[in-house]
């Protein structure tokens, strides 16, 4: 069996038999492509079916020296997977990756801002035209609501339901779920859609879409890093803020503010709460200030 053959029916199986996102399928094909681009610039003539845990681990040994270990992490299991599927299918007898263990990686705690910054960089949208109220609302809604970067830009006119206080998201796995959304957010959001977005000529695809492009079509994930970068540049932040900097921002601030961790999952959309549980160690100063409040030895 071909490289290419094997990779198309394993993206094929990603996406209609688990129901994975378009980018994670993406990022596992880009893990597979790597080993293959390993074995072609070395002349290494092997297939799917006949590699063996020498070669994998010959290759893994070459990107340890460029890759850190979360890298390394992401590619190996994307691999493990890739040859799951070759076993699951019957190509293959055993996972030439059964036996070799991800590298340790620390828990890496993910980068907020404050309220007073994260008001800066609304603020310093200076709202002279139809893309600055857009960019105003996809920022606070990115904020208010904890979004993903799909998820934001997938968003449907469809999904608001403002008289129940909630959006409907579609998370990873076309998992969907209500997230609540305050009336500050629900009336820039409301804002925008009457008087701004209605002045662009919407593509036919993209009508239910709620942030779109001058040209009237849906917006990439890379544009939203280029709004919140430069809106982040001009608000004089010198943080390194990315799009989920406010869905991390989110979560810490309810976390801060006595919001229970079981509730955070399920509006961030965690499957696992170990996930959630990372907000646990942001804030020692908050962990204190559970413990002096509750605690009955606190003295």
């Amino acid at each position: 069996m071909k490289w290419l053959n094997a990779l198309n029916d394993f993206k094929h199986f990603l996406k209609i038999e688990r129901g994975l996102s378009k980018n994670t399928v993406l990022n596992y094909h880009f893990d597979v492509i790597k080993l293959i681009n390993y074995l072609e610039e070395n002349n290494i003539k092997v297939n799917a079916i006949k590699i063996d845990k020498i070669t994998i681990q010959e290759f893994l040994f070459k990107i340890s020296k460029s890759k850190n270990s979360r890298t390394q992490s992401r590619i190996i299991s994307g691999l493990r997977s890739f040859f799951d599927y070759l076993v699951f299918e019957k190509y293959r007898s055993s996972n030439p990756l059964d036996q070799i263990e991800l590298p340790k990686t620390g828990r890496k705690l993910p980068d907020t801002l404050s309220t007073i910054e994260i008001d800066k960089i609304i603020n310093s949208i200076e709202l002279k035209n139809n893309l600055d109220y857009r960019n105003r609302a996809i920022i606070e809604t990115l904020y208010s609501c904890g979004l993903r970067v799909t998820e934001l830009v997938n968003l449907k006119l469809s999904d608001l339901f403002f008289k129940e206080n909630f959006i409907k998201v579609t998370g990873k796995g076309n998992k969907q779920r209500f997230v609540p959304i305050g009336q500050s957010t629900q009336k820039i959001i409301t804002s925008y859609v009457i008087n701004h977005r209605s002045m662009t000529k919407i593509s036919d695809d993209d009508l239910d879409i709620i942030f779109i492009n001058r040209n009237g079509k849906k917006l990439t994930r890379a544009m939203i890093f280029t709004i919140v970068k430069l809106q982040t540049k001009k608000a004089g932040i010198k943080k390194k803020v990315s799009p989920h900097t406010f869905r991390h921002s989110f979560a810490t601030h309810l976390l801060q503010n006595g919001a229970d961790l079981r509730a955070i999952q399920m509006m961030m959309g965690h499957e696992n709460i170990t996930t959630t549980e990372i907000y646990m160690h942001l804030d020692k100063s908050y962990l204190k200030e559970i413990m002096n409040n509750f605690h009955p030895r606190k003295n």
